[in-house]
């Protein structure tokens, strides 16, 4: 019996076929003779905008203090006596000077200290990621480095290395294989750089960059941690 394929599995079968290779270069900037297979998996899938929007609340809402709060009227201070009689003035009826509807009183239902935070779950923020990163390799914003080190902290290195790749004008984000100190001093003081290991990648900081760059031990590190 012949066997009819969808659309999807056509694509999916296309996808498979063609995988990502992407060249790297080193921190001067020039092509080496390597090249690295990006997983189609993880850099190659129909992504999904609804959880992209849903990975991403969570982050600025986890990043909020949530410490706002202004004083009611049971702790302003004032008298409480009663400002008038009750009946015969004409006027609305009026009680504690500390009263919300006169000027110098507590706020009615004003801002209280709240936890902004809530739960995702694995698989969803996995998904989020993954489309983040398909987003970018299909924009063609993902660059490829080898891996490499600093002596020692120096902003003017980071600044020659974003020079050579010719993104001095764009909003990057490195992403290491594991943490290094020297690398990540270097780039603190740069308002369009930022530097995370590959553990610590989330939707947000990708999507927020224009290019990403990513050594080589990073790639390796992503598709271990995002891989099914």
């Amino acid at each position: 019996m012949l066997k009819v394929q969808s659309q999807e599995q056509k694509v999916h079968t296309l996808q498979l076929k063609n995988k990502m290779e992407v060249s790297v270069v080193n921190i001067s900037g020039k092509a080496t003779s390597k090249k690295v297979s990006l997983n189609d998996a993880i850099f190659g899938i129909e992504p999904n905008d609804h959880a992209i929007y849903l990975d991403v609340k969570q982050h600025l809402a986890n990043k909020r203090q949530g410490t706002h709060k202004s004083k009611e009227r049971n702790e302003v201070s004032g008298s409480t006596k009663k400002l008038k009689k009750q009946k015969g003035t004409g006027g609305a009826r009026a009680g504690s000077i500390k009263s919300g509807t006169i000027v110098g009183g507590g706020r009615i239902f004003g801002p209280r200290p709240r936890d902004y935070s809530f739960k995702l779950n694995k698989k969803l923020k996995r998904l989020a990621r993954i489309s983040a990163l398909t987003y970018k390799a299909k924009d063609n914003n993902i660059t490829i480095l080898e891996d490499f080190s600093f002596d020692a902290p120096k902003t003017k290195k980071y600044v020659d290395l974003i020079n050579n790749l010719k993104l001095s004008d764009k909003k990057t984000l490195l992403v290491l294989g594991d943490s290094n100190k020297n690398v990540y001093l270097s780039s603190r003081n740069l308002t369009n750089a930022k530097v995370v290991t590959a553990s610590d990648l989330n939707t947000y900081d990708i999507l927020n960059a224009q290019n990403l760059l990513l050594v080589e031990s990073s790639v390796k590190e992503i598709e271990n941690l995002l891989g099914n």
